[in-house]
């Protein structure tokens, strides 16, 4: 009878779970355990209803050297990680952490991908004919050649041997490890900037205006006083004339409504 129950029980809670929303399954994944049996299952239900944001996100980068099959990869990779990362307790919806994610990820994986530097061909063939250039006159001038010698040499301008020499110091990276400086102590790579993370921010900019556009005034303003002004629900009621049960509504509605944009925009 145990056995007939739990199955039954089990039946249930399957087409319960079939017919939820990718936020209520993400909802359910933070309030389940990690030690729970059922986890599992449902993370990969949470992920899956969020693959067709990855492929959206992974079709913008088409077109730039990378195959598509491993540009929705890397974006489910990026899924993955927010899923897996994701808190609702700090009050940001999830597809506001989890583009940026993905898309450092996207980006994470061209910029492995193309570490080496790309030198053209007239600059690769212009480099062969300076370096034989220069072991035959050095040969026949009994010291190194000068510019003038071997553009001389190959009837070529002066500027235009100087910018094959300066192609052929690019054609090989350096290391990042290098030593600078007089003393030696410091790296190539202590010179670089850091990252610039306003730039993951720019894609949702660029999404969410039209979507923002379509919302009436009133939940604009609300949006705007909660994210950008960081104001509680009930600093906002004060501040508007509503309960803050009305703003908690405004602000789950208008979520709502961006993400259905969204999803509509990106042919989901």
């Amino acid at each position: 009878m145990a056995t007939i129950v739990g199955t039954a029980t089990s039946t249930r809670v399957g087409q319960r779970s079939s017919d939820q929303s990718p936020d209520d399954l993400l909802a359910a994944l933070a309030t389940t355990h990690a030690d729970d049996p059922r986890r599992p299952a449902l993370r990969d239900r949470a992920i899956e209803a969020w693959l067709p944001l990855a492929r959206h996100l992974a079709r913008r980068y088409a077109g730039r050297g990378a195959s598509d099959d491993d540009l929705t990869q890397t974006a489910s990779v990026g899924l993955i990680k927010a899923v897996d990362n994701f808190d609702p307790s700090r009050g940001v919806d999830f597809t506001g952490y989890a583009i940026p994610t993905i898309i450092g990820e996207i980006k994470r994986y061209f910029r492995d991908r193309t570490w080496s530097v790309r030198v053209p061909r007239r600059l690769q063939e212009l480099r062969l004919s300076i370096s034989a250039a220069n072991s035959a006159l050095t040969q026949t001038l009994g010291r190194s050649p000068t510019v003038a010698d071997v553009a001389s040499y190959l009837d070529l301008s002066e500027e235009t041997v100087l910018e094959g020499l300066e192609g052929a110091r690019a054609y090989r990276a350096t290391s990042l490890s290098t030593p600078t400086g007089a003393d030696g102590n410091r790296e190539l790579g202590d010179t670089l900037g850091g990252d610039d993370h306003e730039f993951d921010l720019v894609d949702i900019r660029v999404a969410l205006g039209p979507a923002l556009a379509t919302l009436p005034e009133r939940e604009r303003e609300i949006l705007s006083l909660r994210f950008h002004g960081n104001l509680t629900q009930t600093q906002i009621a004060e501040r508007i004339g509503v309960s803050q049960m009305h703003v908690s509504r405004l602000i789950t509605r208008s979520l709502a409504t961006l993400r259905r944009h969204l999803s509509e925009d990106s042919a989901f």
